[in-house]
């Protein structure tokens, strides 16, 4: 496998080259340490608009132009905002190249925030969060989250407020692109048929006039736990329970991944087949591990019928009671096959290629190579799962319901459960 290329320009821009020279394609993209985490009550939102505007519209290009260019060479382009990044990305033939990293560099240096297209956009996203609002199993994790972080900023939910996304003004958008979208805080990622030079190139061409800029302090995540239910007429419960994870720091995360996917990650975890398989209580059922720069979620989703519920938080508890003192070899030997395997898989895209740079780079400050994480989880044992099981789920509990929710246990009765 090759060993991913890393140069730094003078403003402090980071260029990652992942050369591939089997593929006739390069996926080139931007990951900016900048997301959700980054704002405040009042400005909720300001990053997911800010990704939206990037397309629609610099000095140069109108909207339709950006799309027109990127098109007519059959490109792909996308962007998605997280916690604690936000990246654009493209995907096209390998001649190509140059016009990704033109474009990129075009609506991330020169965007123009029509007032016409802010408007339209505002309407959109407007219509994106009551799209989420009308999905009980979308919105119950922007639930959880508040829940989990409380007021701070990790709880916010991505997409804004209907509020603030109302009130969002250019100059909002401005200032938290000036204050976030610079030369030290980016990392431009190639992925594909395209050397490290061409890349190192490129960026100095089209990056090298952005400005150092420098990092603002920010508050460490501080996960409380809590409880939030909304009884709403539906034809299914939605439940997630957490618990505080790892972060992406700590060396555990391996394990928290190897364990939620022993857990509650395939057919044959624990939770699909006592609570799917076994009893019938639901239709879906998985784990999941949420790693961030500094705190972590360790999560259990459930989407079962009002008069299940009864049954089926008391069945939960069980299993997480009786998971450290029961891991077996198979069951921990599964679960790395599965997590090793998806992550050789991915090598097979250049777009998860470029995804997974970008977001190293943004959390650890460096490419992990593929044959290091595999021998991180081969090195997990039986008493490691166990262990790490003990921790988390002798953390705070988070409890979140939507649908009809009159069956469920009191938070207090859960907690209760979960220390015996």
């Amino acid at each position: 496998m090759t060993v991913p290329s890393v140069g730094t320009l003078p403003n402090g821009l980071r260029v990652v080259t992942d050369t591939v020279q089997s593929v006739e394609t390069v996926s080139i993209g931007v990951w900016v340490g900048t997301g959700t985490r980054s704002e405040t009550l009042a400005n909720n939102g300001v990053a997911h608009f800010l990704e939206h505007m990037a397309f629609k519209g610099t000095e140069r290009r109108s909207a339709i132009q950006i799309a027109e260019e990127v098109e007519a060479v059959g490109g792909h382009m996308n962007a998605y905002t997280s916690r604690e990044s936000t990246a654009y990305y493209l995907k096209l033939l390998k001649e190509d190249a140059r016009l990704a990293v033109d474009v990129l560099s075009d609506i991330l240096q020169n965007p123009s925030f029509d007032d016409e297209e802010l408007e339209r956009e505002r309407s959109v996203i407007l219509q994106e969060i009551g799209q989420v609002q009308d999905t009980p199993d979308d919105i119950l994790f922007d639930h959880f989250q508040e829940t989990a972080f409380g007021d701070q900023s990790m709880g916010y939910p991505t997409l804004g407020r209907p509020d603030t996304v109302t009130a969002m003004t250019r100059d909002q958008l401005t200032d938290f692109m000036k204050s976030g979208y610079y030369g030290g805080n980016m990392t431009l990622v190639g992925a594909g048929r395209i050397t490290h030079a061409e890349m190192m190139e490129l960026a100095g061409e089209y990056f090298g006039s952005l400005p150092a800029g420098e990092p603002a302090k920010r508050k460490n995540a501080n996960y409380t736990g809590g409880r939030f239910v909304e009884n709403r007429q539906s034809e299914q419960v939605h439940l997630l329970m957490g618990f505080p994870g790892v972060s992406i720091a700590d060396d555990e995360h391996y394990a928290a991944s190897v364990l939620s996917t022993l857990f509650g990650g395939g057919m044959s975890s624990r939770l699909f087949q006592e609570v799917r398989e076994k009893r019938g209580l639901v239709y879906s059922i998985y784990s999941f591990s949420s790693v961030f720069s500094d705190a972590g979620l360790f999560g259990i989703y459930a989407g079962t019928g009002e008069k299940e519920t009864a049954e089926l938080v008391p069945v939960i508890c069980e299993e997480i009671l009786k998971l450290p003192g029961t891991i077996s070899e198979e069951e921990l030997r599964r679960a790395k096959a599965q997590i090793k395997s998806s992550t050789v898989m991915a090598l097979e895209s250049t777009a998860a290629r470029a995804e997974q740079l970008g977001n190293q780079m943004l959390l650890v400050g460096h490419p992990v190579p593929v044959e290091e994480q595999i021998a991180r989880i081969d090195d997990l044992t039986v008493d490691d799962m166990a262990a790490l099981a003990r921790k988390i789920f002798s953390g705070p509990l988070t409890l979140a319901g939507i649908g009809p929710v009159g069956y469920l246990e009191s938070y207090d009765g859960v907690r209760g459960r979960l220390a015996a």
